[in-house]
């Protein structure tokens, strides 16, 4: 008597999707894998470009400090200069402005030349401005040297109808031309160029809007607010700034 055996059907035979099932779930977990990969490549890219904006904001800011050292020390060194010669000028307090009284200049209201008596003054001032300028490559550090005008709050006929705008501009202007004309060759302030070779220096006029002191009523008082401002901007770096710096940040760590 033969006995039938009956082939046991195996897994699959019993589940005929069982492959397509595997395979899908084996494709989403291939998929998965990749999409994690991609999103760990992008998170580091990200952090990459937070890391070189922190780097280069760094850098700027240390060059900014450079640049504001820079400025501090002409300023300081051209009032220590100008003392030891009586000049008695003021910095402020931002160490931003070198400022030039009208004891110094002598306008009287209304004036903006420079008088012949203080002539001799005015030369020192713009002698020693360009000494400490010059030194050293301290004018790749400055956007513009603003010779800025001022005057007391009364009221000033003519110049063209621009009353005390056109006489602060003109007292700056004065100044500047009479440096211009009685500077010599080698010392004169129309020579300098900043980074971008573009001349240092400029002139403006605030009239009375930036007074010294708010009460105006005596000659003194007065007299306080008729000066000239030289005030010093500093410039922002660029790309070659940067790479500069960095390139000086890895000299250091070499040593």
């Amino acid at each position: 008597m033969r006995m039938r055996f009956s082939k046991k059907p195996s897994v699959d035979e019993d589940n005929p999707y069982w492959i397509s099932f595997s395979d899908i779930m084996s494709s989403l977990l291939i998929i998965f894998i990749l999409a994690a990969v991609v999103l760990i490549v992008q998170l580091m890219e990200i952090q990459e470009k937070l890391e070189e904006r922190q780097q280069k904001f760094t850098q700027e800011v240390e060059f900014l400090k450079e640049a504001e050292g820079v400025r501090r020390t002409i300023l300081q060194e051209a009032a220590e200069m100008l003392i030891k010669r009586g000049i008695q000028v003021s910095v402020s307090e931002n160490e931003t402005v070198l400022s030039i009284s009208n004891d110094i200049l002598g306008f009287k209201t209304g004036a903006y030349e420079v008088g012949l008596r203080y002539q001799s003054t005015a030369l020192q001032i713009g002698e020693v401005l360009s000494e400490v300028i010059r030194s050293g490559n301290r004018s790749d550090y400055l956007d513009t040297i603003f010779i800025e005008g001022h005057t007391d709050d009364r009221p000033t006929a003519g110049f063209m109808g621009k009353g005390n705008w056109g006489l602060s501009a003109f007292r700056a202007i004065s100044l500047w031309q009479f440096w211009d004309k009685a500077l010599l060759p080698g010392s004169q302030l129309d020579e300098l160029r900043n980074k971008e070779l573009l001349p240092l220096f400029s002139v403006s006029g605030y009239a009375e809007t930036r007074p010294v002191t708010d009460k105006q009523e005596t000659e003194e008082e007065y007299s306080l607010n008729r000066r000239v401002d030289i005030r010093f901007t500093i410039r922002r770096p660029n790309s070659a700034d940067y790479e500069a710096l960095l390139g000086r940040q890895r000299s250091r760590s070499i040593q």
